[in-house]
């Protein structure tokens, strides 16, 4: 047990040192080079749990289309991404139809890839949105900090004092201990961090944030555990060391960056 700690820490750090340089002292672009890489690596270990072996076609799409998105974010307005978007659907569908086969006809394929480039390259593109506001690269430590605070508090809160399961059919392993400790930590983590970061913002609308963020960010990563223990997976891939997949760091994620960007501009502004 404690060799699996350690091992979790060691890629945490790692991947936080080289996920850090590059949103502090590169350009824009390069966040959203990233994005798009990552967003590629979740789709691969997606499609892996949803396809299993095979379905060559439906996997080469969606790593395509998680490739493509993150830049149209970066690169265009509103109307181009939901242009975008709309082609990528347009796309599976005749691809789809142009393939279909009495022995392998099967419709939930298109909506296993629709599905997969909404939940990751989509959410995840949310990303380089925040990365473009004012004070966009601290709104974007905003959100890791709002989730890895969280998911640390969890861990040892649940580890020490977690008796009560919260959703044993989707992930054993949480309890509403830690729970209650990742909303808790989430808060003065974020409350701290905004305190220095956004002297002009109101901490009640922070604390709202990170209140409500926390929650969502939870959410997000039941959802990931309900795909995979659809499937009969613990992890979605083994590619980080204590750690799991990509999707499995990715979980909460995918759910916190788009909730923090609409409440930044609509609540916030």
């Amino acid at each position: 047990m404690a060799g699996t700690f350690v091992t979790r820490w060691l890629t945490g750090l790692i991947l936080a040192s080289g996920i850090f340089g590059i949103i502090i002292f590169a350009p824009p672009i390069a966040l959203a080079l990233l994005i798009a890489l990552i967003a590629a690596g979740g789709i691969w270990e997606y499609n892996n749990i949803v396809f299993g072996k095979g379905f060559l076609k439906e996997k080469i799409e969606g790593t395509v289309f998680a490739l493509i998105i993150p830049f149209v974010v970066y690169f265009g307005e509103s109307q181009l991404v939901l242009a975008v978007l709309a082609f990528c659907i347009l796309v599976t569908f005749i691809l789809f139809l142009g393939s279909v086969k009495e022995a392998t006809f099967d419709i939930m394929n298109v909506a296993k890839v629709i599905f997969g480039l909404m939940y990751i390259p989509f959410l995840i593109s949310h990303f380089i949105l925040l990365r473009s506001l004012d004070k966009g690269v601290l709104w974007v430590f905003f959100v890791l900090v709002l989730a890895f605070a969280g998911d640390i508090t969890a861990l040892y809160i649940g580890k020490y004092f977690g008796k009560h399961k919260l959703m044993p059919l989707i992930s054993p392993g949480k309890t509403v201990e830690g729970t209650i400790g990742l909303v808790v930590g989430s808060i003065v983590a974020c409350l701290i961090f905004s305190y220095f970061s956004f002297p002009g913002v109101s901490l009640v609308k922070i604390g709202i944030l990170a209140f409500v963020g926390s929650i969502i960010g939870q959410l997000g990563d039941l959802s990931e555990s309900a795909i995979k223990r659809n499937y009969g997976l613990k992890d979605a891939s083994t590619l980080l060391p204590g750690h799991g997949g990509l999707m499995d760091r990715l979980d909460c994620l995918l759910f916190i960056a788009p909730f923090v960007y609409y409440y930044r501009i609509y609540m916030i502004g």
